[in-house]
């Protein structure tokens, strides 16, 4: 039961990023099951999204609270941080457009964890005069991670741009000179 579970969530995440309109009944189609055996793990879409939201926001938490835990400047912390959420932003990209759409609400809602371990490292960041200071750290975190998830979703058709562009671009958008957000990252793919 569980396997199938985890199935439909891992085809829903494939249906959903090709076409983030997609009912229930393609989920199920790709998944190889009727629309009743989705219906009966998830009672309705919004169930669903909730329960890929909840999965993603699990994982990419999980990644911020081990690279916030270390000692590193916040700038480093925040390539560390891309770095190793890269595939699961990948992943989980379709969840950008469907925060704009209908399940905003609850999109956003679940998110709230992940949006404070973010702000608290820019905020650290901005502490330390590591990253600007003009907007709050809330908001200024949110923009240099909807970049992460925009890159990561136009990557999706040819595979050029990647982690390297995420990272270098949200580093400027955290104020960081590009000098010094270049040599962060690296020889980084």
């Amino acid at each position: 039961m569980n396997e199938t579970r985890e199935r439909i969530l891992d085809v829903a995440l494939d249906v959903l990023g090709e076409d983030p309109d997609a009912g229930m009944g393609d989920i199920a189609s790709a998944a190889g099951v009727v629309r009743r055996t989705v219906y009966g793990h998830f009672p309705s879409r919004l169930d669903l999204v909730r329960t890929l939201t909840e999965r993603a926001v699990t994982e990419m938490t999980s990644v911020l609270t081990d690279v916030t835990a270390s000692d590193a400047e916040a700038d480093t912390a925040w390539v560390d941080f891309i770095a190793r959420v890269w595939p699961v932003a990948h992943r989980y990209r379709v969840l950008l457009a469907l925060r704009r759409g209908e399940y905003g609400e609850a999109i956003h809602g679940l998110l709230g964890p992940l949006d404070e371990l973010l702000a608290d490292l820019v905020k650290r960041g901005q502490d330390s005069d590591v990253f600007a200071q003009h907007l709050p750290s809330d908001m200024l975190s949110q923009v240099a991670y909807g970049v992460v998830f925009a890159i990561a979703d136009s990557d999706l058709s040819n595979g050029t741009v990647g982690a390297r562009a995420a990272t270098i671009t949200s580093l400027l958008m955290l104020g960081v000179p590009e000098p010094r957000a270049i040599a962060l990252v690296g020889d980084r793919p």
